[in-house]
């Protein structure tokens, strides 16, 4: 299934994750640190949710609160409670 999600306090726009039976299949982020958001998508891809959620989750960027990474936790968050 894919899902789009829109990321807030980031430089990146929108961020389109694909799952099946609670494993990422793909992430692909637009706008963004393009190298460190193909290194995302690497990491990410064969990984069950609950484990990206996990490492992901909390990383900040500077004084934002956030990052891509923690997007991505969030996304995945809302995705799993909604399933």
């Amino acid at each position: 299934m894919k899902y789009t999600f829109t990321p807030k306090g980031v430089c990146s726009q929108k961020i389109e994750i694909e799952i099946e039976n609670g494993v990422i299949q793909d992430v692909v982020y637009t706008g963004g640190c393009n190298g460190n958001l193909k290194g995302i998508r690497a990491l990410t891809k064969g990984m069950k949710v609950d484990d990206v959620i996990e490492k992901l989750q909390g990383i900040e960027c500077g004084f934002k609160g956030t990052s891509c990474p923690d997007q991505l936790s969030r996304a995945l968050k809302a995705i799993r409670d909604e399933i």
